[in-house]
């Protein structure tokens, strides 16, 4: 059996009826998983010439904009103002505390450390969608158990202690990228891309803003490494990982296409430990497995109604 047969027969369902060649679907999980789980070492060297806000804001407003242009080229519809309206919401959640959160994280914090705290994002989700009215299974509530068992032992790593106000700023914004991406469920947005691009164009407009009215500059004159990586972050971070993102929720079901959860921490710790030279501590290596063990107990237990039809 070779690997697109594999990719086909991972299990019952995984893969929905018509969808493109396994060959396709390979290639944007590795996307998903490699480009995502590099994007907080590519935040870590950005940040050495642009401040958080701004640098989320400039990535985002860019890859939004060349996004929404090209969708609207291709004969989408404008959005109406309700689903800007609640695109403004969910980018705000997602990107300006999220992400911003992320970026302020990490000028303190090693990046793979804050890469395996927000890997808890579905654990988050999955508090969220009990408390409305989802309650979880046996097994979800062992993974949760587990995963949030390995957040509090790495909330135990030197860094974070010594960084309180960075550890609940990361906790903050995992939290907000969970309950954004849960009320996004419920809210009036575009389908398909055209919401990623809304929410990047709205979410970054608002980085932007509250960048500047808190004083942020950018450092001059901007290093070699950090003009790499904000074009690294919004060309190929921003524009191809949410294109593969989108392509993998068209076409197999959410508990393969949520699989990067798990995998970008791992990603994210290699990456910092071999190219940022970040120090790997022993709490990091207890506690990684433990989380995503706990996150693929959840994301693969997830009852048959959170699943989209095909």
């Amino acid at each position: 059996m070779n690997v697109e047969d594999k990719l086909l027969d991972t299990g019952p369902g995984l893969v929905k009826k018509g969808a493109p060649s396994a060959i396709h679907i390979l290639l944007a999980l590795l996307a998903v998983y490699l480009i995502w789980g590099s994007t907080y070492l590519g935040i870590k060297f950005a940040l050495s010439s642009f401040p958080p806000l701004l640098l989320g804001g400039i990535r985002f407003l860019i890859a939004g904009s060349v996004l929404y242009i090209w969708l609207r080229f291709q004969g989408h519809s404008k959005p109406t103002r309700e689903q800007w309206l609640s695109c403004a919401l969910v980018g705000a959640l997602l990107l300006l505390i999220g992400n911003g959160g992320v970026g302020f994280a990490e000028q303190n914090v090693a990046s793979s450390l804050v890469a395996l705290v927000i890997a808890a994002t579905p654990l988050w989700a999955a508090i969220f969608l009990s408390l409305m009215g989802r309650k979880p299974g046996k097994l979800e509530w062992i993974g949760l158990t587990i995963g949030f068992l390995g957040v509090a032992l790495l909330n135990l790593d030197g860094q974070l202690r010594s960084e309180p106000i960075s550890a609940a700023i990361v906790i903050a914004s995992s939290i907000c990228w969970s309950f954004g991406s849960v009320i996004s469920q419920r809210l009036s947005i575009p389908s398909g891309l055209m919401a990623s691009a809304c929410e990047m164009l709205t979410g970054g407009a608002l980085m932007l803003l509250i960048g500047l009215i808190l004083g942020e500059k950018i450092s001059l004159p901007i290093t070699f490494e950090a003009s790499v990586a904000i074009i690294y972050l919004t060309m190929i971070g921003s524009l191809v990982g949410f294109t593969a993102y989108s392509f993998l929720l068209e076409n197999v079901r959410p508990s393969l296409a949520t699989s990067y959860a798990y995998v970008n921490p791992i990603v994210a710790v290699i990456l910092g430990a071999f190219i940022g030279n970040e120090h790997i501590s022993p709490m990091i290596i207890v506690s990684m497995p433990l989380i995503i063990l706990g996150i693929a107990i959840v994301v693969m237990t997830k009852s048959p109604s959170m699943e989209k039809e095909d």
